[in-house]
């Protein structure tokens, strides 16, 4: 990596077809994506639906990434492997998908384009979201880096329940990044 690289946390999430080789999919995709690698996985979580509830529940996980690309740039890749992986847009935001990434965090702080805000501005209302994050921000990777020191109090402060969210205990196709 370059020294112009930034770690990004990104939120997965998938509900259509087998949601675990989904996400392990979207994980190989993310790392091919030139002058990236993954840094560390979270623990996944089954989750109900939010916004519309007739379809299957999602299985959720946060990862990081180190990138040397721009938060736009990153974008553009993520929403081309969402259509890789037969993702497709319909005018039900909160509707079914194969899988959902969203970047949630750069490394440099704030970031605000015409097509990206970071950090994401509904995170923290998101239980998917914030049970995995807090899972991945105990990962050494992270833990350690006083660029998400301000970020893991948030998080622990923040007193979002297990409602609608269960530990997955079905299979983990995706191996953890050795660091």
């Amino acid at each position: 990596m370059n020294a112009s690289a930034h770690q990004f946390i990104l939120g997965l999430g998938s509900n259509l077809g087998q949601r675990a080789e989904n996400l392990a999919l979207a994980i190989r995709l993310i790392g091919q994506i030139p002058a990236t690698r993954v840094l560390a996985i979270s623990l996944a979580v089954d989750s109900d639906p939010v916004g519309y509830s007739d379809q299957p529940n999602f299985l959720n996980i946060c990862i990081s990434i180190v990138c040397s690309l721009k938060p736009d740039e990153l974008l553009t890749e993520t929403l081309k492997i969402e259509r890789e992986l037969g993702r497709q847009r319909t005018e039900n935001r909160n509707g079914p998908r194969t899988i959902d990434i969203d970047l949630l965090f750069y490394e440099g702080g704030k970031w605000d384009s015409a097509t990206v805000t970071l950090p994401h501005p509904r995170w923290s209302s998101r239980g998917f979201v914030v049970i995995p994050l807090r899972n991945l921000l105990q990962d050494p990777t992270l833990a350690s880096q006083p660029a998400w020191s301000s970020l893991i109090r948030e998080v622990g402060a923040l007193s979002i329940g297990g409602e609608g969210l269960r530990t997955w205990h079905g299979p983990t196709p995706w191996i953890k990044i050795p660091h």
